[in-house]
């Protein structure tokens, strides 16, 4: 989350996991793209710099955020993925438009993650104006777009942490 107290683009890359071997999907609105392809880049460059291969990232456009979702489960159905990042940009404006698209792709991405077990990330920006959009999609408070791939890279390295551990972590069906 951005704001004066934390820049997006600021995490620990000491102590952060190799996205090596691992599959993204990056799903990405083409309303704002102005925004949207600032923070997709930050995406990019963010797993690329942790070991992912260019040809392990596979990017799907959609019209706007609201297609976000479905966007996701098209690529799910298409490839093995360790995690799938979903970019957009819903700017405030005059009617309470934002609202609603925000809940509805957030749910989204919720239900596909419980459904198929794959972390869906939400790397929607929901500022009030375009400058606040300009601040979080590589202006000073960083890009969001690298928020979302370390994220994403954190997921599918604590899903892969677990497979081989076979620890349980959480309720157990054993009784």
């Amino acid at each position: 989350m951005s704001s004066a107290l934390k820049n997006l683009s600021e995490y620990d890359e000491k102590n952060f996991p190799s996205s090596e071997g691992m599959k993204f999907g990056v799903i990405v609105s083409e309303w704002n793209n102005e925004i949207t392809h600032k923070l997709y880049e930050g995406c990019f460059d963010t797993l690329t710099k942790h070991g992912t291969k260019e040809e392990d990232i596979f990017t799907l456009q959609v019209p706007g955020t609201f297609e976000l979702p479905a966007g996701a489960k098209i690529i799910g159905k298409k490839e093995i993925l360790d995690a799938v990042i979903c970019i957009g940009c819903v700017i405030k404006g005059e009617t309470s438009h934002n609202e609603y698209i925000n809940q509805s792709v957030a749910q989204g991405l919720v239900n596909l993650s419980i459904m198929t077990g794959v972390p869906h990330i939400f790397g929607v920006l929901t500022p009030n104006d375009e400058q606040q959009a300009k601040d979080r999609a590589g202006g000073k408070y960083g890009n969001k777009g690298v928020e979302a791939a370390s994220t994403a890279i954190r997921m599918a390295a604590l899903e892969k942490s677990l497979k081989k551990s076979k620890k349980s972590i959480g309720f157990s069906n054993k009784k």
